[in-house]
């Protein structure tokens, strides 16, 4: 069997990790190599050491990114946020964390509950192709949302078009609202992004291989270690078993 799993995700002896460099929560730093360093990568890491193969990394500006780079042969696992969108070409694990998304206003908005948010009138900036913005796609009716290219952008935007609410995962915007005076993030969630391992669902093998080790690596402790030796703890929350 694990022979089988290595000949699948590491084809040419090395397991290239496709890593979303875009998330400050799962991405913290870097190695004294200059590889990149985190819960993310040390996921991978992990992968690759039990499938006794060297591990490279793949690094993309942007989930939407990672995801666009699943038809093409760039990478054989992908740590990415899970969506039903993405799903449709790359296969999933079930998730090894959580973050909570919810939404900034402004200091003088009427909105008070999550709820609230979707009204006709009701405009939301939003990271574009973020897990969380696939989501919001899905399931917004009445609000519009305003497409901003990563945090940062989405933040200005939020700003110089004076919008309704920001959508965001809820660490960011605990850093976000100190910039506004005045301005409140909402109680509780809309979503919460699945971090998950992907990789090309026609490799059956691997696919069961990476539902098996996430759903290990959350009961026996390992990803909670992680979340502690990275510094984020309160921050990511370790996903529930499948």
């Amino acid at each position: 069997m694990l022979e089988k799993v290595r000949a699948e995700l590491a084809p040419t002896g090395v397991l290239r990790a496709g890593i979303n460099m875009s998330n400050f929560l799962l991405v913290t730093g870097e190695t004294p190599e200059g590889d990149p360093d985190g819960v993310s990568p040390d996921i991978a890491r992990e992968v690759a050491r039990r499938l006794g193969v060297p591990v490279t990394f793949v690094p993309f500006k942007t989930p939407g990114e990672l995801a666009d780079a699943a038809v093409d042969d760039l990478w054989d696992i992908g740590n990415i946020g899970a969506e039903p969108e993405r799903a449709k070409v790359i296969a999933f694990s079930a998730a090894y964390v959580e973050i909570e998304a919810t939404y900034m206003v402004p200091a003088d908005s009427p909105i008070q509950s999550i709820e609230e948010v979707d009204r006709e009138g009701v405009r939301i900036a939003v990271s574009a192709r973020s897990a969380y913005e696939l989501w919001l796609s899905d399931n917004i009716k009445h609000a519009q949302l305003i497409m901003a290219q990563g945090l940062a952008g989405s933040f200005d935007t939020f700003v110089e078009q004076k919008l309704d609410a920001l959508a965001g995962l809820r660490p960011r915007l605990v850093d976000d609202v100190k910039k506004l005076p005045g301005a409140r993030i909402l109680d509780g969630k809309f979503t919460a992004v699945q971090q998950a391992i992907g990789t090309k669902p026609d490799r059956a093998a691997s696919v069961a291989y990476l539902r098996d080790f996430v759903e290990e690596v959350k009961a026996s402790g390992f990803v909670a270690s992680l979340i502690e030796k990275h510094g984020v703890t309160g921050r990511l929350t370790v996903a529930p078993p499948a």
